[in-house]
């Protein structure tokens, strides 16, 4: 097979390695950001895969940039297919312009590929296994990045290993770190890419991290959950930071048992979190609904991902709006957020914890697989600008859990904390507490929880603005596709349009309402069949949207992507 002539990739570059589950793609999905990083460059990376263990194909794109970035991109400039099927599953994203780096043979290509033999340098470092460790220490290479590097990374990260298996991986990559410069010096492959001192300082997380670290911003110390990708990840970090926090860390029997955990939780005195999924959030709807009831506040995280059932449980989706929008049977209110960046993830966990305690009602915090399992940058925050206030008070003898307050938030103490008792049921229930069926004050106590929905302006979160204070086009969107909407619009130069991202999606900001009223056109941008935003924003605000751009496949949106379909709504 020919092999391509020379490419040289500036300022921008996408790697996509592939391969099956079990062959270490997300070691190098581990590793490769990592030791670029400590090289000094811009770093974004995600994955996609299978929900198997072994076999498929799976893969992870990292984006390497001479400016700070963190969005997939459909493009592939050079891709590392660890065997046929990985070539075939990544076919539709070759162009003319990838340099495709394997071994024909194995590989069956039809397209010229750059010999480059890792299966053969992994079984001469000890085994095919060592494939990964052979493909980092080549994609390292091409960058200019010093070799003792890349092997000391290789065995730090083993290092919790046998000192062999380390050794023998640092072997791997030094390998295929001769692979690369061979390629560099035959001048198959330029990379020019301008490198950024400010990275050294910058943290590199995923979201599921950044989530678990607002939890604990929050003031967090109480985490119940059942396992279900795509939030595990939450759970995971929490548990591995319980001692460093002082945590209570519990992997329930079942999400029933979780949210009714995190409900006594929160009785007690604690501030709990419930991480979980669409299938697991729907068996918890009895406890968000005794949440409503007892005014007990709670805070649950939902990772989503396709459904309906089972669904694409290892993919990407933005379809359970209106699943925690509704959830729960009677009428109570509720916040609801959708975070759109790492920095943004520590606010609204922040928030969602605040509302909750003040107002005693369920808060949803919603992301999805991209965004959980994606990595990127975010420089050093000031954590101490979130106070954490307790809206506890110390009960008196005569305490009343339910009194009829006129802002209908009574004063929620906890037992032992004062003279009083404090009693919740799940009945409906006098000022007291105790079971009541007198029907005007069930009345009354409808009114009591429903009059919480008036929240003080200030405990909404407003919307991020982006774009030329005078626009004709108003892109909409809400979670995860914030930067790639905000790169895609950049790549247009705007053209009359600007863009409008919202956070807290229930109950929305004021000014949603006053951005909304100067767009001539609206045109909303969701990982969904059926436009959830965009019906809210018409049950809600009244506003019919003009164009919906939707994707449901179980993949993200590409900058590319959003460049022609945005492009195609304001012409």
């Amino acid at each position: 097979m020919n092999e391509p002539s020379t490419i040289t990739i500036r300022d921008d570059v996408s790697i996509v390695l592939a391969g099956p589950a079990g062959l270490g793609i997300s070691t190098i999905e581990h590793l490769v950001p990592r030791i670029l990083r400590k090289a000094g460059y811009n770093v974004y990376s995600t994955s996609e895969f299978m929900s198997r263990i072994r076999g498929g194909s799976n893969s992870t794109e990292i984006r390497v940039s001479s400016l700070k970035i963190a969005t997939y991109v459909e493009k592939i400039d050079i891709l590392v297919p660890l065997d046929a099927a990985a070539l075939q599953h990544c076919e539709k994203r070759v162009s003319s312009q990838t340099l495709v780096l394997g071994e024909a043979a194995l590989l069956d290509a039809k397209l010229p590929v750059v010999e480059v033999p890792f299966e053969k340098t992994a079984l001469a470092a000890g085994g095919k296994i060592y494939a990964s460790a052979v493909a980092v220490g080549t994609v390292c290479a091409l960058f200019g990045v010093p070799a003792e590097l890349v092997t000391e990374y290789v065995k730090h990260f083993f290092g919790a290993k046998r000192p062999d298996i380390a050794q023998k991986n640092a072997e791997a990559a030094s390998r295929g770190f001769d692979l690369g410069e061979a390629l560099v010096k035959r001048g198959v492959v330029s990379v020019e890419l301008a490198r950024d001192a400010s990275v050294k300082d910058e943290l590199f997380l995923a979201g599921s991290d950044a989530i678990g670290i607002g939890a604990l911003n929050a003031g967090c110390d109480f985490v119940s959950s059942y396992p279900m990708s795509p939030s595990t990840g939450v759970l995971t970090f929490l548990a591995q930071h319980r001692k460093e926090f002082g945590i209570i860390v519990e992997q329930a029997e079942d999400e029933i048992a979780a949210v009714n955990m995190a409900l006594g939780a929160w009785y007690a005195g604690s501030r709990a979190l419930v991480t979980t999924s669409g299938g697991g959030f729907a068996l918890m709807t009895e406890g968000i609904s005794l949440s409503g009831m007892l005014e007990t506040p709670l805070v649950v995280h939902v990772g989503q991902r396709p459904g309906p059932a089972t669904g694409l449980p290892t993919r990407t989706e933005q379809a359970d709006l209106e699943l925690v929008l509704y959830a729960g049977h009677g009428e109570f209110p509720r916040a609801v957020f959708a975070p759109g960046t790492l920095a943004g993830a520590l606010e609204v966990m922040h928030r969602a914890f605040t509302v909750a305690d003040k107002y005693q009602i369920p808060a949803f915090v919603l992301t999805d697989q991209y965004f959980l399992d994606s990595y990127a940058a975010m420089p050093p925050h000031d954590l101490s600008k979130y106070a954490v206030t307790k809206h506890l008070v110390k009960t008196e003898k005569e305490y009343k859990r339910y009194a009829l307050a006129e802002n209908g938030i009574s004063p929620r103490g906890i037992p032992g904390h004062g003279e009083g008792i404090v009693c919740v049921d799940s009945d409906e229930h006098t000022q007291e507490g105790y079971i009541s069926e007198d029907l005007d004050l069930r009345t009354r106590m409808v009114d009591k929880r429903l009059g919480k929905v008036s929240y003080d302006p200030d405990d909404v979160m407003p919307p991020r603005f982006v774009g030329p204070d005078t626009f004709r086009n108003l892109v909409v969107c809400w979670g995860s596709n914030y930067l790639a909407v905000r790169e895609a619009l950049i790549k247009l130069g705007w053209k009359n349009s600007a863009m409008l991202h919202i956070t807290q999606v229930h109950p929305f900001h004021a000014m949603v309402d006053v951005v909304l009223t100067k767009a001539r056109k609206v045109i909303v941008v969701e990982n969904n069949a059926t436009g959830q935003l965009a019906k809210l924003m018409k049950l809600s605000l009244g506003y019919t949207t003009h164009e919906k751009i939707l994707k449901y496949n179980g993949m993200p949106f590409s900058v590319e992507e959003l460049v022609e379909r945005i492009g195609k709504a304001i012409a």
